[in-house]
């Protein structure tokens, strides 16, 4: 499978404090990296659980797909595993100082990232 991880340059400013440089420099590369991966497993979610997005207005999709994330652990948990599984292991240890806020930004990321990619979801 051997993915290369995006380069995201405009996202790195001056001034930035240790958990946006991880969440712009890490994060946000892998959750692109793994975008493929993760469109298969919501889709593959939505399907196994009969939710039908397609008869809702975008709104209500926007907010069931959030719903997804924040109502259903085990499905939260496994995401963060697509996300957490491509750190190195000097990334992982960074990660390891502050994991619950580093999850709530892994997390936030891909809600937006499934709500903006509702079309290929569909």
């Amino acid at each position: 499978m051997n993915k290369e991880r995006p380069v995201l340059p405009d996202l790195i400013k001056e001034h930035m404090s240790a958990l946006e440089l991880f969440q712009n420099q890490t994060l946000r590369p892998v959750i692109k990296m793994q975008h493929g991966l993760l469109i298969s497993a919501f889709k593959s979610y939505i399907a196994k659980r009969k939710i039908d997005l397609s008869t809702l207005t975008t709104q209500k999709q926007r907010s069931k797909t959030k719903a997804v994330f924040v109502k259903d652990i085990n499905y939260k948990n496994l995401t963060l595993g697509m996300i957490i599984g491509a750190f190195s292991a000097d990334e992982f240890t960074h990660y390891s100082t502050n994991p619950s806020e580093y999850n709530k930004r892994i997390i936030q990321i891909v809600i937006q990232r499934m709500q903006d990619s509702l079309a290929e979801v569909l």
